[in-house]
């Protein structure tokens, strides 16, 4: 079979520059891809685009394509990636200059559409509604974005385009598009496209597959010199997730299995434009020394709407941090934080502000993000770190806020100390508004070198959720003789991270035999109540039978999530970590193997 190599060297803007030059030099790919783009991001680059009309894109693309063009057009390889931002034609501009001072031609290639905020009024006047149906689109958004597919991606790789350049889409769809050009995926071959969806969502996060953010960190080698993955997709959408040879990091079932499950809702439904994804069943193989096959992903028709995020300006956020050292440090971190904000709340009284917006005082080194879960040796640190979040609608209030950090080490507690970076800054606070736009609403365009095409986009939808297949729980353990407790971490692996203002958690039974006891220790109901003090939602479990795997959708947990969120961890990075403490029942002649 005919098979695509693919790696990718960017997990968000700002990762590491290093990694494509690994992978053009060592990875003998066809493609190289990368993911730049978040909600937050697309506010950025629409404010930076505000004020000069040459800018909203992401410049360190550019910057890291430079000096590996002459390399790239030798080796034939091909580029897509989402720096475009809020501004492709732009990002091409810049392209093609650096490629000129070198005298290399470049055929670039332009997905345009996905920017909805000059229709915003639009959709005001329609009422459009947040996905809970309870809120109305805000009266002004700075962004508005709709997550586009694959096919516009393909039709300009269709064209002749080397490099393709897209605004806002679904991550995968920088892996799908490829795919669907090489090995002649339609856009009805819904187990195809799923599969090479999750080809997309294993590699997007970068070396969070090739051992980063693992579990088991102590067994994975190089952090200096991380492998960035490397996938070659066969023609029937089984594929191997591999690194470049002589690098650092591991590439084991787990480590793919953990980021298989980062950040999604319903596993057997993971909604995405041009499929709905159902990855209960997959199946992942060691193959070889840091290789590791993956099959069986299932594919449903796609719905008929796109999602769109749009950011809107919602006050103003600052975050003090400075460090109290010395006997009773979490007790005099409390009372120092609550002194200062008792003392700024008295002074707008007095000058007639309205209070905080909202105020969040975490003590770090004390487990403040346990909550009841902290241990008391931790109450008892003699060194930790105060961060006081605050908001608030107006500016200068939060000016008073930052004058009145620093008196603190002179008129509190003995000990306070470290004021890194001096006074808090004050940034604007953008908020995230997500809801649908019917497809046949969003017209969108291919432009390559010049030449500007429509893209048919399939509208009419055809997911029924009476289509996804029913969450069978499997079995329970039964009567354990001579039960004890051991950690969960002893029978699983976990990663965890955000959607929004919801965190899920993935975990993965070390061994198949362990499923019965973590099935019955860790349900829907075991986790709301072990996050309780964080939660402002529900819970819910589902099971993915083929990795021997579960996933927690964790909703409103996140205080707002990403900037909107005043806490240490607005996006659940540490929610599994936390979890794997959590006690489960098992036999004691089990628990003497672990």
């Amino acid at each position: 079979m005919k098979t695509v190599r693919i790696g990718c060297a960017s997990a968000f803007w700002g990762d590491t520059t290093t990694a494509a030059a690994q992978l053009v030099e060592k990875g003998n790919i066809d493609y190289l891809v990368f993911d730049y783009l978040a909600e937050v991001t697309m506010s950025i680059l629409a404010v930076k685009r505000m004020r000069d009309p040459e800018a909203g894109y992401a410049p360190d693309f550019v910057n890291v394509l430079e000096p590996l063009l002459a390399e790239i057009k030798r080796q034939g390889i091909k580029v897509v990636c989402n720096a475009g931002g809020v501004n492709p034609a732009a990002c091409r501009d810049a392209l093609n200059a650096v490629a000129a001072k070198q005298g290399i031609e470049l055929s670039v290639g332009l997905v345009l559409g996905d920017d909805l905020a000059p229709r915003q009024q639009e959709f005001r006047d329609a009422d459009v509604r947040d996905l809970d149906g309870n809120e109305a689109l805000p009266g002004q958004v700075v962004s508005m974005n709709a997550y586009l597919g694959a096919l516009p991606v393909k039709q300009a790789l269709d064209a002749g385009a080397e490099i393709v350049l897209t605004g806002r889409g679904v991550d995968s769809a920088v892996v799908v598009g490829p795919l669907m050009h090489e090995l002649g995926w339609k856009a009805d071959d819904y187990d195809l496209l799923s599969a090479g969806s999750l080809v997309g969502h294993v590699i997007e996060c970068g070396t969070q597959c090739t051992g980063g953010n693992f579990t088991d960190w102590e067994s994975v080698p190089g952090y200096e010199d991380m492998g960035f993955p490397i996938v070659e997709v066969s023609e029937d959408g089984s594929f191997d997730v591999s690194k470049p040879e002589g690098t650092g990091g591991l590439v084991t079932p787990f480590t793919v299995g953990e980021q298989m499950l980062y950040e999604i809702h319903d596993p057997r439904a993971y909604i995405l434009p041009d499929v709905v994804c159902d990855f209960t069943q997959v199946k992942m193989e060691q193959v070889g020394e840091n290789v590791v096959r993956v099959t069986g992903a299932k594919g449903l028709p796609p719905t008929d709407s796109y999602k769109v995020s749009a950011t809107y300006p919602a006050g103003f956020r600052a975050t003090a941090m400075f460090v109290i050292g010395g006997i009773d440090a979490v007790r005099k971190g409390e009372r120092v934080a609550e002194s200062i904000l008792t003392k700024v709340r008295n002074i707008y009284k007095k000058e007639g502000f309205a209070d905080f917006l909202a105020t969040d005082v975490e003590i770090l080194g004390g487990e403040a993000m346990y909550g009841p879960h902290a241990s008391a040796a931790a109450r008892g640190t003699r060194e930790v770190m105060i961060k006081i979040g605050v908001k608030h609608a107006d500016k200068k209030a939060l000016v008073i806020f930052s004058k009145e950090i620093a008196p603190a080490a002179t008129a509190t507690t003995p000990g306070v100390t470290g004021y890194f970076g001096g006074r808090p800054n004050i940034t604007p606070m953008p908020n995230l508004f997500s809801c649908l736009v019917k497809k046949d609403l969003v017209p969108v365009t291919v432009d390559v070198d010049g030449d500007v095409q429509s893209t048919v986009i399939p509208a009419e939808g055809g997911f029924e959720p009476s289509l996804v297949p029913e969450d069978v729980p499997g079995e329970l353990p039964g009567d354990i003789d001579d039960p004890v407790e051991v950690p969960l971490v002893k029978l699983a692996v976990g990663r965890s991270g955000d959607k929004g203002d919801h965190s899920n958690i993935g975990l993965i039974a070390r061994k198949p035999e362990f499923m019965p006891y973590i099935r019955a220790a860790m349900t829907a109901d075991t986790v709301a109540k072990h996050f309780a003090y964080l939660l402002e939602g529900d819970v819910q479990r589902w099971e993915l039978p083929g990795t021997n795997s579960f996933n927690f959708l964790l909703r409103h947990s996140l205080g707002g999530g990403g900037v909107a969120s005043l806490r240490a961890d607005p996006q659940g990075k540490c929610h599994a970590q936390m979890l794997l403490d959590h006690p489960v029942t098992v036999p004691k002649d089990l628990a003497d193997t672990l």
